[in-house]
């Protein structure tokens, strides 16, 4: 099982619960590098508006991981999830396929509908027909970064014999985030993984998403293990200083019962572990790396 790591990206990521800066990001980065992490990702909000008005700033994402790509050596990048509202389909592809050529093929592209609608309305974005919108979005994006020339005409996208040249050096495999059928589906037929999240310790809803996986796989026609499963996880040191708002169902403990609690997913069949960690230090990092080091022993 991969075991990889959320990178602060805005809000109350950083130090004391401010907004982290690039010494911040990149300290997490080359600790997930340096601690054998498999992975490394970034949220992709403009800000995020929570019910009482409260505004928390985001650092753009894009520009971020493209960073971290030049700054590490071995971790995959990605975003969780690249939001496909922002960005119009052939940008991506030709964003993805420059990223990949610049972490030596690391890149997953993470992506999904969007949700939250404070942001849309700030910025001009439509809110309507989101699953709709992206349908057609990941369709474009799918078939372009694994090397086909494109023509399509929908409701929301249009392109016209459109390709990537240079063209990637691989597929770059894509990720899909959701769990209602719709989105099953689309992840079925286009995703090379997929994610639900976030959680504390492995439950029985952890278990029937990830049935709910195998069989949009099934019904796709697909072979069983087609689209890995990555499952989002957020985790506690409890010896360092508490965040502003910590997650109730963060999993807290010694490194021996957190290498427990991996080892639950482990047993579930999940085949990569998206870690969000409180806080969001390079110390958080390391302990994550010394349970992860206990599970394989």
């Amino acid at each position: 099982m991969k075991i990889g790591v959320m990178l602060p990206v805005g809000g109350e990521d950083g130090p004391g619960g401010t907004v982290p800066g690039w010494k911040d990001v990149r300290a997490v980065a080359e600790a997930a590098d340096r601690t054998g992490m498999d992975s490394v990702w970034l949220a992709d909000h403009f800000f995020y508006k929570s019910p009482d008005g409260r505004m928390y700033g985001m650092h753009e994402a894009w520009t971020l991981l493209s960073a971290v790509a030049a700054i590490t050596t071995r971790v995959e990048l990605g975003n969780m999830v690249l939001c496909a509202s922002f960005r119009d389909p052939g940008l991506t592809a030709k964003m993805a396929a420059t990223l990949d050529e610049v972490s030596g093929g690391r890149l997953v592209l993470g992506v999904g509908a969007g949700w939250h609608d404070p942001e849309y309305e700030a910025f001009g974005l439509p809110t309507d027909h989101r699953v709709g919108r992206f349908e057609e979005w990941l369709e474009i994006v799918a078939r372009l970064v694994r090397g086909e020339t494109v023509t399509f005409d929908g409701t929301y996208h249009h392109v016209r014999e459109a390709v990537l040249d240079p063209a990637p050096a691989r597929p770059i495999p894509i990720l899909v985030a959701g769990h209602r059928p719709r989105m099953m589906r689309l992840t079925a037929e286009w995703a090379d993984a997929w994610n639900t999240a976030w959680y504390g310790d492995a439950s029985d809803k952890v278990e029937e998403r990830l049935g709910t996986l195998r069989d949009a796989v099934k019904t796709a026609g697909r072979a069983d293990g087609a689209v890995s499963s990555t499952v989002g996880i957020i985790v506690r040191d409890v010896d360092q200083p508490a965040v502003p708002e910590p997650e109730e169902r963060a999993i807290e403990g010694t490194i021996q019962e957190l290498a427990e609690a991996l080892a639950a997913y482990q047993e579930l069949g999940v085949d990569h572990l998206i870690v969000s960690l409180e806080p969001m230090t390079p110390r958080s990092v390391e302990r994550l790396a010394e349970a992860r080091q206990l599970l394989s022993e």
